[in-house]
């Protein structure tokens, strides 16, 4: 169901969004680095960002073997292409700024906050000449479906930035693209899309894939007036966690809600951060530890393991047929290690969160309070949602090690 956000619209001198209307990006960046909290948290960032890359486990020791080097029939030959003809748009100056080594470490400085810090690669507001040239990567990377997706999330950015009177810190294109390595048929190389709400880092070895990390947020969740009037996004991943959470027997279901309110006296310090809310896995926690909590799903039902499945496969489908069959079946594999969480109520209007975690993915979905909208506790007009692959193959890293180790024997990644 969705949540009417109307009630919750900033008046043109509140103080969310007061003297929005007169800066830029980079303007509001300077602003928001005022903030002391805002540093803080940036600082912490930047320690995070300079700690060598694990990946996320649930007690600080990846899983080994998870990871074989496969064909998954990803769409590389026209994804290849696509990058090749992004290349050959570009000025000396552009590629530079827009091209990274394989190994990177650029890959991790990603943020999803509107904020516009971490400037890296190229930005889309900036380079209109090369938009088509990007958009047509994206498409001939990602499914249908999912690129759909990403271009709403896009359009709600610019539409949450109309109601704010902000089109200069949140539009269609406050986005920055970067390539890593050689777009080539057979070797590794890849891109990162990041902005606000959207987050998208996508590595290809041959015909494998790796989609994730990937955030895709949107404050509010559709549209009800402009040009792109009725556009939504996440009806399907709120209506489905739903549905599964409500179709547990008590017992079950009681194990799986870890906490009964958003914002729980139970909960420890530290479960649920001011800016990521209930989330654990956004940016700049790649090394986090995460245990398992809620219920082992090797604990429900045969339909309830499908509903479990059919979840996740609504929040991958942004990947390409070939790359999320392969991706299904390896959650599938591991079904009986998977583990499903509820944060919150499960009434038609109470907000919630909810978190699917086995070896081989990590999937959070959250209602947050606003940002820029009003409304001071979670409801569903304001949606996170992220994937992760975790035990070390975010970003590819897993299969970029093996690739090293079979072509390159004796050197690591960025070790030059």
């Amino acid at each position: 169901m969705i949540a009417d956000f109307r009630q919750f619209v900033p008046a043109a001198d509140h103080p969310k969004v007061a003297g929005l209307s007169d800066l830029d990006a980079h303007a509001y960046a300077a602003r928001s680095l005022q903030n002391p909290w805002i540093r803080e948290w940036t600082g912490l960032w930047r320690e995070a960002y300079g700690r060598p890359f694990l990946g996320i486990t649930t007690n600080g020791s990846c899983v080994p073997g998870l990871f074989p080097l496969a064909d998954e029939a990803a769409p590389v030959a026209a994804m290849t292409a696509s990058a090749r003809r992004l290349l050959d748009r570009t000025s000396t100056e552009q590629r530079l700024r827009l091209c990274r080594a394989i190994d990177a470490a650029e890959w991790r400085i990603w943020s999803n906050p509107e904020f516009y810090i971490n400037k890296s690669g190229i930005r889309l507001e900036e380079e209109p000449d090369l938009q088509e040239a990007i958009f047509e990567l994206l498409r001939t990377s990602l499914s249908a479906r999912g690129y759909a997706k990403i271009r709403a999330v896009m359009k709600i950015n610019a539409f949450l930035g109309v109601i704010c009177n902000a089109r200069g810190v949140m539009n269609e294109f406050s986005y920055n693209f970067t390539l890593f390595g050689t777009p080539h048929e057979d070797t590794p190389w890849g891109w990162q899309l990041f902005g606000h709400h959207l987050v998208l880092n996508c590595f290809v070895l041959g015909r494998q894939m790796v989609l994730s990390p990937c955030f895709l947020g949107s404050e509010p969740n559709v549209v009800d007036a402009g040009p792109d009037a009725g556009l939504t996004v996440f009806r399907d991943e709120e209506r489905l966690g739903l549905e599964l959470m409500r179709s547990l027997p008590a017992p079950v279901h009681d194990r799986a809600r870890v906490y009964r309110l958003m914002n729980d006296p139970a909960m420890p310090p530290g479960r649920c951060h001011r800016a990521d809310q209930r989330q654990l896995g956004g940016a700049f926690q790649d090394n986090r530890i995460i245990p398992y909590e809620g219920v082992n799903a090797a604990q429900f039902s045969d339909p309830a393991q499908r509903r479990l499945l059919g979840l996740a496969a609504v929040f991958l489908e942004i990947m390409p047929a070939g790359a999320l069959a392969a991706k299904m079946q390896a959650i599938a594999s591991h079904i009986e290690d998977t583990w499903f969480s509820w944060i919150g109520g499960t009434g038609d209007l109470d907000p919630f969160y909810f978190r699917i975690q086995s070896p081989v993915v990590m999937i959070e979905f959250d209602h947050h309070s606003g940002v820029f909208l009003t409304n001071s506790e979670p409801a569903k007009c304001h949606t996170h949602t992220i994937i992760r692959t975790p035990n070390g193959n975010d970003y590819g890293k897993d299969i970029l090690r093996q690739h090293y180790a079979t072509v390159h024997p004796g050197r690591a990644p960025g070790t030059g």
